[in-house]
């Protein structure tokens, strides 16, 4: 188990990482503009963004290995970071389509253990699902002109 001061460290850092502007742009996207309502969208997504799409994957893939492999405190880790549970959410409708359509089991693995290790994550899960989506509907509202 890490010490608290170790955790901290590490979380730093995986902040300062985040703060790179490739990923941020890429983080920002998939929070964004990534709304998948299916597992087609989700692949069409993929395969437009795809850059994008691997290295936020890869980054909170990452992340979430610091604290299932014991380098970082699940608790600290998910009190400084609430994007995972977003980025997450967007994908685990699909995670088995996945999975299997990129002959990847663990696919998304850390990030499951981290994001399903929470109280309540199921429900944490839908009601971020619903608010990304609201989101996303109302972004789309103010872009496009009001019909009469």
């Amino acid at each position: 188990m890490p010490t608290p001061y170790e955790s901290a460290c590490l979380n730093l850092q995986l902040f300062d990482l985040r703060r790179e502007p490739v990923l941020r742009e890429a983080r920002s996207w998939f929070v964004m503009e990534f709304n998948p309502a299916s597992f087609d969208e989700a692949m069409a997504g993929l395969r437009e963004h795809n850059a994008r799409f691997r290295m936020v994957i890869s980054y909170w893939e990452m992340a979430a290995s610091l604290v299932t492999t014991g380098a970082i405190d699940q608790e600290a880790f998910l009190a400084a970071y609430t994007e995972i549970v977003a980025t997450f959410a967007k994908l685990h409708p699909y995670i088995r389509e996945l999975r299997s359509t990129f002959s990847e089991p663990t696919m998304l693995y850390h990030m499951e253990q981290v994001v399903l290790g929470m109280p309540d994550a199921m429900a944490t899960l839908e009601r971020r699902r619903t608010s990304l989506a609201a989101a996303a509907k109302a972004r789309a509202s103010k872009q496009s002109p009001a019909t009469q």
